[in-house]
């Protein structure tokens, strides 16, 4: 939630209606990222009638990552359930996600096949982003942006969010070898207050691409990156040596120039021998991360 005031009853009304009938037992978390408005005061009222809707609140805006990072560490149930707080998902969908999280399904990602949002502003930049982050990930999911989401404890609890990583929440638990399944949902238009979503924020999900991109390649085999780089600053460093003997032969460079290519031939040098290093200590770290969690 962020600064929802208006969006508070309704939505506390619509998961009350939603769990009717639900055998097990249940709590609902909402995590305040550091509302300016009166959403905490609102949900307070809603806690002093209904303990089972609970408060997890930030002293500043922290962004979507780390209010679900926040929510999925506090959160006590066998199942968890992710979902925004503006009204526009809608919970009558829970209960048909949670049906699904059997023993062949440790996730289910809600996919807003008609999504009610601005064309320019918001389904043009998510077709693009959705269709980059598939090809990346090799995660076949039409709508990576849905915060509708089902999950198994045990699969979510072991995910480190942070940037915008919450789009990638599916290529994540995928790595860790979690069963994936999608599922049509409803999304409403916003009928209360401002979208938080910007332009600006399509920069960190592109940063946070990259960075996804090269943990999927590479996580099980750093050296193979982090060696290939050295290797090219290492073949870059030979390769102006060869440069510099053969000037020096011929007498082309003066004394200001040969200096100049042999400070640019020790950085190659240098370059290429911390990757390799950075490398093997990375290859080291992975094969004790994989030990450790055989062992377990």
């Amino acid at each position: 939630m962020y600064n929802e005031e208006d969006s508070v009853p309704i939505l506390c009304d619509r998961i009350t209606d939603s769990m009717l009938g639900l055998t097990a037992s249940y709590e609902v978390l909402f995590v305040d990222d550091g509302s300016t408005d009166n959403t905490v005061g609102c949900l307070k009222s809603r806690n002093e009638k209904d303990p089972r809707l609970k408060i997890v609140r930030f002293r500043s805006n922290c962004g979507q990552s780390a209010a679900m990072a926040a929510g999925f560490k506090h959160a006590q149930g066998k199942f968890i359930i992710s979902m925004d707080g503006d009204l526009q998902n809608d919970p009558k969908d829970i209960k048909a996600m949670i049906d699904m999280l059997d023993e062949d399904c440790d996730m289910v990602c809600g996919w807003r096949k008609q999504r009610k949002d601005k064309l320019i502003l918001r389904k043009i930049p998510s077709k693009i982003a959705n269709y980059l982050i598939r090809t990346i990930t090799r995660v076949n999911i039409h709508d990576t942006g849905c915060s509708l989401r089902a999950y198994k404890s045990e699969v979510i609890k072991r995910i480190a969010l942070y940037g915008e990583m919450h789009r990638f929440i599916p290529a994540l638990a995928k790595m860790e070898g979690a069963r994936i399944r999608e599922v049509e949902v409803e999304h409403h238009s916003r009928q209360h207050g401002k979208s938080k979503y910007t332009i600006a924020r399509t920069v960190k999900v592109l940063m946070d691409m990259t960075t996804l991109s090269l943990f999927i390649r590479y996580v099980h085999n750093p050296l193979k990156y982090f060696g290939g780089m050295g290797l090219l600053f290492l073949f870059s460093g030979f390769a102006v040596s060869v440069i510099y003997l053969l000037s020096l032969f011929y007498g082309m460079m003066t004394v200001e120039e040969q200096n100049m290519i042999i400070m640019l031939i020790l950085l190659f040098v240098a370059s290429g021998v911390q990757y390799i290093i950075y490398g093997l200590l990375a290859e080291i770290v992975s094969s004790t991360s994989k030990y450790i969690l055989t062992r377990r």
